[in-house]
């Protein structure tokens, strides 16, 4: 009898499935033809790259999802701050009692903050402009010579 060792396990499982009555499956029969591999290589790498750019292409899209979502709540809330800004400005001026929850509300107008700074800073600079124009306006007080000490020789 002609029988391959039996260390083989190609040759087991060949006999293991013909005792069944069909052969292996497609992708499971091993070939030894190198051109036979490397087509199925070549083939499963092509999937391998079609499912890669649909992956990305999937990842990039819901990033973007994300980022137009962040941006429409920034813009309603960017909105609803400026909406409660009007209306606190076109409310008469309520007492001292308010403050407290203002502090404690310190961040929730924060959009507003560059135009508060812009506010502070024009302020700012109509005292200095204000300070310099009184400054200007005043009679400069006369100022004595000041007597020069004569130089002592060493």
């Amino acid at each position: 009898m002609n029988q391959a060792p039996a260390s083989d396990p190609l040759n087991f499982m060949r006999n293991l499935w013909s005792n069944m009555g069909f052969g292996l499956p497609g992708m499971v029969t091993p070939t030894f033809d190198v051109e036979e591999l490397d087509k199925r290589i070549k083939d499963l790498k092509a999937v391998e790259g079609w499912l890669r750019m649909n992956l990305s292409m999937l990842q990039m899209t819901i990033q973007g999802l994300e980022m137009q979502r962040s941006t429409v709540n920034t813009m309603q809330a960017m909105g609803q701050m400026a909406s409660d800004a009007a209306r606190q400005i076109n409310e008469p001026a309520a007492p001292q009692a308010t403050a407290p929850t203002e502090a404690g509300n310190a961040f929730s107008e924060a959009a507003l903050w560059p135009w508060q700074m812009m506010q502070q800073m024009r302020e700012h600079l109509q005292q200095n402009v204000e300070a310099a124009q009184a400054k200007a306006a005043e009679p400069a007080p006369e100022e004595k010579p000041k007597a020069r000490r004569p130089a002592t020789k060493k």
